[in-house]
């Protein structure tokens, strides 16, 4: 039986087999699973936002290299360009800063450093990490702390064919900085830029 699914990525396909073998294993057949295997989309997890622009664009939650090297594997194209806006969380494992910063600059070709939660910490500190393991790889890259503004430029920079991914925080609706949460939604930040875009060509 040939089952289809929505997900993108080998690790989704995996993820999926092993959905499927632990419903065989109660007694969910394949034949009833693929139904919903097909129609099963994960909010913030390569989430396409689609505006009518003529370039790709999406949501992931990706945050540790690892995550971080199989969306941007998975989304990279032959003869498109591929742009990542990301930080990393602060008052979390500060070892994995660097890596994705190496990471992002060996797969894309714009990386933009933004924040992602600081938390206690210092953004720029965190940004300056980042980007430190970005140097040497073949990506431009930008430090832009404001967010927003980060996905508004990754936005403007794309071009036909194109793919931008806003990596780190997928579903998440807050954005937390010391004490405050601010409401912040990487889907409906990369809506507005898109629909802003539209508005200017």
């Amino acid at each position: 039986m040939r089952v289809g699914i929505r997900l993108p990525g080998r690790y989704n396909v995996a993820n999926c087999l092993v959905a499927l073998a632990i419903l065989d294993a109660v007694g969910v057949s394949v034949e009833q699973a693929a139904p919903g295997l097909q129609t099963t989309r994960v909010p913030g997890r390569l989430e396409e936002i689609d505006c009518g622009q003529d370039f790709l664009a999406l949501v992931d939650y990706a945050h540790k290299p690892g995550a971080l090297r199989a969306v941007l594997t998975t989304l990279m194209r032959p003869g498109g360009r591929l742009a990542v806006v990301f930080g990393a969380g602060g008052d979390r494992d500060p070892g994995k800063r660097a890596p994705m910063g190496e990471v992002a600059a060996e797969l894309a070709d714009l990386v933009v450093v933004t924040d992602d939660n600081p938390r206690s910490e210092d953004p720029a500190a965190i940004r300056r990490q980042i980007v430190a393991g970005a140097a040497g790889g073949k990506a431009q890259v930008v430090e832009l702390g404001d967010r927003r503004e980060a996905i508004r430029h990754a936005v403007g920079w794309a071009g036909p064919g194109d793919v931008v991914v806003i990596a780190g925080k997928g579903h998440e609706t807050g954005q937390r900085s010391g004490s405050e949460v601010r409401p912040f939604d990487d889907r409906v930040e990369l809506a507005q830029a898109l629909e802003a875009l539209k508005a200017q060509r």
